[in-house]
């Protein structure tokens, strides 16, 4: 679907590792160019016509991604580097003000490290405690464990609404019902689910969002902090500097900027939100509903190829993204990886930044293959073809 539009997809390749980042198309990598070469000033800081240009393109930006994801104002949308970014800033700029010694932070050792480490950091500086929900016999996320795992110190529940090595989707929606009547914050890491299905924050209702635009058809070195309007007010700033304050006299006297451009120091990646404002224009045109339908296809098509394989072992069998997490029985995934390379086939191996899953699935490493709507049958079927031979890996990776 639609691969004329990627020029990688000319190399010859097979690229299924999109859960890593995905392909560019054309009308992303030009809109960046029209950037460099046709009206390169800075933004929010000029007082001449391209400038200008920039401010709206920019600006144009942030409304793109209100509408995307279903925030009710501009103003709850913040430019960052990425998820990894987003979620610092969301520990650090807010959570670190109210967390106190005995407090409860719920997650699962499922999550990738950005929605782990910042949260192991904050939990030793304030005496909060870090607490895990355990997961059903698929390893997915279910209601009842939530509130099996909820006690009266729990003060936030922090979750991948899609994991990037189970793919599992959870019930955000109704975990944030719950948490709320408890008054519970729900932070979500939307890295594998912001590009592959549609998002609405205001029907899920919850109160962080974070994501990277290089997973969904973006330029690398972008993200977005989604935060409830009045929560975006309480988070302090992490970097102080240029284009997010309105004077500073003394250190008495500084007076910053209003939401959400005090949290936009410095000079920002300005093609790179441009470009982003492009890859969420055509993400529109093709409709985040037929991409999630034709991923979920995609994969059951993987699924019954892959389980006929005798000494293929499926991580994830049961769950419902593009995401499919397996092992060749007796050969460690990077070798795996490095011969379907030799076939221009690009998967992922390794713990996948995820290094506590290891504790609930019993293995260190796996292959990855998570599959974006570009994919096609045909492509899996000389995936398949090359992982049914375990002879042939055998001896060409020995």
């Amino acid at each position: 679907m639609h691969r004329e539009d990627f020029p990688m997809l000319k190399n010859d390749i097979i690229y299924l590792d999109n859960g890593a980042t995905s392909l560019k198309p054309q009308c992303v990598i030009a809109k960046q160019v029209d950037y460099y070469e046709n009206y390169s000033a800075n933004a929010h800081r000029g007082d001449y016509d391209i400038s200008y240009k920039v401010d709206m393109e920019y600006e144009n930006t942030r409304d793109l991604v209100r509408d995307f994801i279903g925030a009710k104002r501009k103003e709850e949308i913040v430019f960052t580097s990425g998820t990894t970014d987003s979620m610092n800033l969301i520990v650090t700029g807010f959570f670190s003000n109210i967390l106190e010694p005995g407090d409860e932070i719920l997650l699962t050792k499922m999550e990738h490290a950005s929605n782990i480490m910042p949260w192991f950091r904050i939990a030793g500086q304030t005496g909060a405690v870090i607490k895990y929900i355990p997961l059903d016999e698929n390893y997915f996320v279910t209601l009842d464990n939530v509130k099996k795992s909820i006690t009266p110190n729990t003060k936030v529940i922090s979750l991948a609404e899609i994991t990037n090595v189970i793919g599992d989707k959870r019930p955000i929606k109704e975990i944030t019902e719950y948490a709320h009547e408890r008054d519970i914050f729900v932070v979500v890491d939307g890295a594998q689910s912001v590009p592959h299905k549609k998002i609405d924050v205001s029907e899920t209702d919850i109160d962080f969002l974070a994501f990277s635009a290089h997973k969904m058809l973006g330029p690398t070195g972008v993200g977005v902090l989604y935060a409830k309007y009045e929560l975006m007010q309480n988070i302090e700033p992490v970097n102080l500097g240029g284009g997010m304050n309105e004077s500073f006299d003394s250190p008495e006297k500084m007076v910053l900027k209003e939401v959400p451009t005090r949290f936009e120091a410095g000079t920002p990646n300005i093609a790179g939100v441009i470009g982003l404002g492009e890859a969420i224009r055509y993400l529109n045109k093709i409709g985040m509903n037929n991409i999630e339908k034709y991923e979920k296809n995609l994969r059951n098509y993987l699924i019954e190829k892959l389980v006929v394989i005798p000494h293929i072992d499926i991580l994830n069998l049961e769950a419902d993204s593009g995401i499919i997490t397996f092992n060749v029985e007796g050969l460690f995934s990077e070798d795996v990886a490095y011969f379907l390379n030799k076939y221009g086939i690009c998967v992922r191996a390794g713990n996948h930044c995820a290094k506590l899953t290891k504790d609930v699935l019993g293995v260190t490493n796996s292959i990855r293959v998570s599959l974006y709507f570009y994919n096609t049958e045909s492509e899996i079927d000389s995936l398949v073809e090359l992982l049914k031979d375990k002879d042939k890996i055998m001896k060409e990776m020995l």
